[in-house]
């Protein structure tokens, strides 16, 4: 996130999109909705699905799914075309400005409203009431970033931002919401196929021999494989070996059918977690790791805030935690380490990170600080991008409507797209062990427009099998407007309804983010 949480009461205008916040991001939801409450903030909602955070919504769209690049630009060339972008900020803080002009100009409001259903009213409206804010906010998740133009339409945000000023200032910015509790902290550290921590590439010479310097062994220039990539490479017999640290893979990954034969075909795999999960049902050894309350250490979240974390009770058994598992097996792989303790690492990582270069277990045992922390006496960064951005100057880029991977035809007429529900967890293996929240869900669905439900014949509770092109799920019929018509909405935390059996594997070019939000499915009663 380029500002805090505490900016979400500042902003004018919030625009959320590609978020069910109220159900993945609860806490967040809560700091919207109060805002929108207020009076001071006006809401703007951007979802296929008739989620419940647009109850509080000033404006709300729903266009078709995967058409976000299309309704953004639409967005952009209204404020173009009625002279509401910040011409003072592009002209001083911006360049490729007329290119990106030329490529929005195509995007008028009858074209957005032929591919995603948004009428032009209603797009006009949004724009002028975005544009014209003193202070205005995106926040974004995953039904933004897990299309084939995943990276497109971040972009196609970022250049919504600029263009209105809506940058570096509180109350403003470009905010992903994080899918998990240290997402942040795990990509700013290096778990990443192309980076070192701190995002310094791998493919840059000068950073690898810094690297190469500070760990004392020879590193590879070319940079490693996606998790996607990693499983097709295991299916082709390329890979043979691999270590599953936290992840559960065979319910999250797309085409999961292809996972479990990826699995099924590699010579040796070791998963370490705190559950036996079905990924690690395929395992030849488990390693039994500690969870966040069981050892010390730190999170970084969504808004860039790194935070401590304290052991409260004792790890059960035989399970340690994931540091000293690791370091012991790299011992005996070779690569001798004394065993270090959490604030040993920290200090590594300053050393080797500039934008945690300032960040000590000292000064997080009184506050968490935001990166950038650039030396022992900076506060930390509230705002990024505040008088210039990290390039110099911010770039816009024009990007242009893609359809996605998948469309419906006549042998799979819907569109399935993915998600969460509030009452469970990614993949269940915490949420589903807690009795009090199986009360409340203990199985999973397919949620379809009634219209749809009408014609196919199926009443709500019907057994019905959803097919794709990689797979089949059987399941119950849940009959709801929050999907629109044509649309069929299912939840991934239920082995016995494992939904990315149907998804597909199509991968955005840059980023390689699978397409988890849209696909093809028909169905059928049972």
């Amino acid at each position: 996130m380029t500002n805090s949480l505490k900016d979400v009461g500042q902003a004018d205008v919030i625009l959320l999109t590609g978020t069910n916040t109220v159900e993945n991001h609860p806490v967040i939801a809560q700091m919207i909705k109060t805002a929108a409450l207020s009076g001071d903030t006006k809401l703007i909602v951007v979802d296929p699905r008739d989620i419940s955070m647009a109850r509080y919504a000033e404006i709300r769209l729903r266009p078709g799914p995967g058409t976000d690049v299309a309704w953004l630009n639409g967005m952009a060339q209204v404020i173009i075309s009625e002279g509401l972008w910040d011409k003072e900020f592009v002209e001083k803080r911006t360049e490729g400005f007329e290119e990106f002009r030329r490529s929005a100009k195509e995007y008028t409001p009858d074209l957005v409203h032929e591919i995603t259903g948004i009428r032009p009213a209603e797009l006009r409206k949004a724009a002028r009431l975005y544009a014209s804010a003193p202070s205005a906010a995106i926040y974004y998740a995953m039904g933004i970033t897990q299309h084939v133009t995943g990276t497109d339409n971040v972009m196609a945000i970022a250049n919504l931002a600029m263009l209105t000023g809506n940058i570096g200032r509180p109350g403003t910015g470009v905010n992903p919401l994080r899918g998990q509790n240290n997402v942040q902290g795990a990509c700013d550290l290096g778990a990443l196929p192309n980076v070192f921590p701190g995002y310094q590439k791998v493919a840059d010479d000068t950073v690898r021999k810094k690297f190469e310097k500070a760990w004392g062994v020879k590193l590879p220039a070319r940079p490693g494989l996606t998790v996607v990539e990693m499983l097709d490479a295991a299916g082709r017999g390329d890979i043979h070996a691999m270590y599953v640290i936290g992840e559960n893979p065979v319910l999250t990954d797309p085409d999961a059918n292809h996972v479990e034969a990826a699995l099924e075909k590699l010579d040796f795999l070791v998963v370490q977690d705190i559950f036996l999960t079905e990924t690690a049902e395929y395992a030849d050894v488990v390693l039994p790791s500690s969870a966040s309350v069981e050892k010390e250490g730190t999170f970084t979240n969504t808004e860039r805030l790194v935070q401590r974390t304290r052991a409260a009770v004792e790890p059960p058994g035989n399970a340690r935690s994931d540091m000293e598992i690791i370091t012991d097996l790299a011992g005996r792989m070779g690569y001798e380490q004394k065993r270090t303790e959490p604030a040993e690492v920290m200090k590594e990582i300053a050393s080797i990170t500039p934008s945690y270069a300032g960040i000590s277990y000292n000064r997080l045992a009184r506050r968490g600080l935001r990166w950038p922390c650039t030396d022992g006496k900076h506060r930390g960064t509230k705002i990024l991008h505040g008088k210039k951005f990290a390039r110099g100057k911010g770039r816009f880029h024009p990007v242009d409507y893609i359809e996605p991977d998948e469309m419906p035809d006549k042998k799979y007429p819907f569109i399935l797209t993915t998600g969460r529900i509030l009452y469970h967890f990614h993949s269940g293996s915490m949420s589903r062990r807690s009795r009090p929240l199986k009360e409340y869900v203990d199985h999973g669905s397919a949620e379809i427009n009634p219209s749809d439900a009408r014609c196919l014949g199926i009443r709500e509770g019907s057994p019905i099998r959803v097919n794709s092109r990689r797979g089949s799920v059987d399941t119950t019929t849940r009959i709801s407007s929050r999907s629109p018509q044509g649309v069929v909405f299912m939840n991934f935390h239920f082995a016995e309804q494992p939904v990315n059996k149907l998804t597909n594997p199509a991968l955005d070019k840059a980023g390689k983010i699978p397409e988890l939000k849209v696909c093809a499915v028909s169905i059928e009663s049972l």
